[in-house]
C-alpha cells in the first residue's frame, strides 16, 4: 500500500471559489485522515471520492473559523448518510481549550434540524462526535493510533499567537512520514517534527516580498503569524525535507506566474528539494516513485 495525500483546501478566510477552507487528507489503506476542515471540505472529499463515513478521525489543528467551518457538516453528512454508509460517532482530536469547546458545541445550533431529520427519515440516534482532546506540549507527543496500530499521528504546539493551543501534526504510516504544520510561524518546533518526513505540508505567507506594501496595515498584523515564504525555505532546507507542499496560500495566486512567486521566494531562502505550490485536490504518492 502506499500513503496518499490530498490537499482539500488550500484557501484561506477570504472566499475562493477555486480554493476551500484549510484541509489535507491523508490516506493509508483503509485509514483515511483528515486534517482540518475549512469551507467546503466535504465538497473536495466528495471529489476525492471520500465519504464522511469512511473518515477514521479529523484532526484540529487550532479554532479558528476557516479551519473548522465545515466540521459541522462532515459530523452531520455522516449522520444523514448512514443509512446508505453505516458509520458510527465522528471520532475528532484536537487540544484541550478552545478547539475542545468549539467541536463540543458545534452541533447545538442544529438542534430542530437533527429532531425533524430523526423524527422524519427514522435516522437512528442523534450525530455524535467522539472528541479526544490532548494537551498540547512542545515535543512530539502521539495523540492518535490506528486500531491495528500501522498509522500513528503525533502533535506538537506550534506559534500561531494569540491563538491559544494551536498544533502541527505529524503522521507515520508504514512506508511515508508526513507533517502537517496548521497555522503557525516559522518555528523549531515545526523544524524538528519534520527531521525525517517525506512530505511537509506548511502555510505559506509572502510576508517578506509585500511587507512594505501592508506596513502600516491590518495585513501586516495578519502576516505577523503566519509563516514567511522565505523563511519557510530556509527551515525546510535545514530539516532535509526533500518535498515542500505550500497551502494556505497569503495571498491566494491568482495564476502561474503568482505561483512561481511564492517558489522563487522559498528558493530564496536556501531551499534545495522538491516545490508544490497547494492547488485544491493536488495529491502526492508517497513514497515518491
Amino acid at each position: 500500500m502506499a500513503t496518499t495525500v490530498t490537499l482539500t483546501g488550500t484557501g484561506v478566510p477570504y472566499p475562493d471559489a477555486a480554493r476551500a477552507g484549510a484541509g489535507t487528507l491523508v490516506r493509508y489503506g483503509d485509514t483515511v485522515l483528515q486534517f482540518d476542515a475549512g469551507r467546503a471540505t466535504a465538497m473536495r472529499l466528495a471529489a476525492a471520492d471520500v465519504v464522511p463515513a469512511a473518515l477514521s478521525a479529523v484532526f484540529v489543528t487550532h479554532v479558528h473559523s476557516d479551519h473548522v467551518a465545515g466540521l459541522a457538516d462532515l459530523a452531520l453528512t455522516r449522520w444523514v448518510q448512514q443509512g446508505l454508509f453505516p458509520s458510527g460517532p465522528l471520532p475528532v482530536v484536537c487540544p484541550q481549550g478552545d478547539a475542545e469547546g468549539f467541536v463540543a458545541e458545534m452541533l447545538r445550533p442544529y438542534a430542530a434540524d437533527i429532531a425533524v431529520r430523526r423524527e422524519h427519515a427514522g435516522h437512528g440516534g442523534d450525530p455524535r462526535v467522539d472528541v479526544a482532546a490532548f494537551a498540547p506540549g512542545g515535543r512530539p507527543a502521539e495523540v492518535w493510533r490506528s486500531a491495528d496500530g500501522e498509522v500513528a499521528v503525533e502533535a506538537v504546539a506550534v506559534h500561531h499567537e494569540p491563538v491559544k493551543d494551536a498544533v502541527a501534526y505529524r503522521v507515520r504510516t508504514p512506508d511515508a512520514t508526513v507533517v502537517v504544520s496548521g497555522d503557525t510561524r516559522v518555528c523549531a518546533e515545526v523544524e524538528e517534527l519534520s527531521r525525517g518526513a517525506d512530505l511537509l505540508v506548511h502555510e505559506a505567507c509572502r510576508a517578506t516580498a509585500l511587507g512594505p506594501a501592508v506596513a502600516g496595515t491590518f495585513l501586516e498584523t495578519i502576516f505577523a503569524y503566519h509563516a514567511d515564504t522565505v523563511a519557510l525555505g530556509a527551515m525546510a532546507e535545514r530539516a532535509g525535507v526533500p518535498h515542500l507542499a505550500l497551502t494556505h496560500l497569503i495571498p491566494a495566486p491568482a495564476d502561474e506566474a503568482q505561483e512561481r512567486e511564492f517558489a522563487d521566494d522559498v528558493r530564496s531562502g536556501g531551499y534545495t528539494g522538491t516545490i508544490s505550490v497547494g492547488r485544491d485536490l493536488m495529491s502526492f504518492t508517497l513514497p515518491a516513485a
